[in-house]
């Protein structure tokens, strides 16, 4: 079984918007980005399971949302945690809940990458089934400094093998959700993403390749750059 964790549960504070509202449930075209993302996921023939994370206060306008959208594969809605290591884990929780074997797989993904598509989800089940993780990345077009935290470099990787890791990250369920849990009896709650989670822990991690559209909506200026890609993918139909 293939299971989509999406999380969404952060309030958006970077976006400014002027009522409050979290970032997932802004428009693009009259459809708020959470449903955008959601559709990808819902038509793919080898997701059958959707865990949505939200924060608390939201769940009742998203399960409205769900209605009325036809977004049924949405099995278990629940609250996220303080940080989104910790939604994350709650995901993983709700995923278990619905797993039948070892093998099921969990394409965790962020509510506010809506421009994913068919190939990227099926590349990343096939990489999983051949590697056990998938991490979506895009080449790098600038260059990586890596400094010592007091504003000297220490280190400049090649522009050539540097990626820029995105989303889906994806994993055997098992792995993902025992990484998790040996890093919460370590006291930590705050890891970046799963892929620095589970790097952490010496796994090896494979690669699969995305585009550039693939963009997390987090500032005003990505939701204009988001308008637009989607205004040019209606035009390339």
């Amino acid at each position: 079984m293939n299971i989509a964790v999406i999380f969404a549960g952060g309030i958006g504070s970077r976006m400014q918007t002027k009522d409050g509202t979290p970032k997932q449930f802004l428009e693009i075209e009259g459809v708020p980005i959470l449903i955008h993302t959601l559709r990808n996921f819902q038509s793919h023939d080898e997701i059958e399971k959707i865990v949505l994370v939200m924060k608390d206060g939201y769940l009742e306008r998203t399960r409205r949302l769900l209605t009325e959208y036809n977004i049924s594969k949405v099995e278990k809605l629940v609250v996220g945690g303080e940080t989104g290591q910790e939604s994350i884990y709650h995901g993983l929780l709700a995923a278990k809940e619905l797993s039948e074997s070892d093998e099921d797989i969990v394409l965790v993904h962020d509510g506010v990458r809506p421009f994913i598509d068919e190939k990227l989800i099926s590349d990343n089940i096939a990489c999983v089934k051949k590697h056990g993780n998938a991490i979506s990345c895009v080449k790098t077009t600038e260059t990586f400094l890596v400094t010592d935290g007091e504003g000297k470099v220490k280190e400049i990787p090649v522009r050539d093998r540097s990626l820029v890791a995105k989303a889906p990250q994806s994993f055997y369920l098992k792995d993902l959700l025992a990484a998790h849990e040996k890093t919460l009896a370590e006291g930590i709650h705050d890891s970046i993403d799963s892929c620095t989670l589970m790097y952490k822990y010496n796994q090896d991690l494979a690669v699969v390749m995305t585009d550039y559209d693939n963009i997390k909506i987090t500032t005003p200026k990505d939701m204009a750059l988001a308008e637009s890609i989607y205004k040019k993918r209606k035009e390339d139909v």
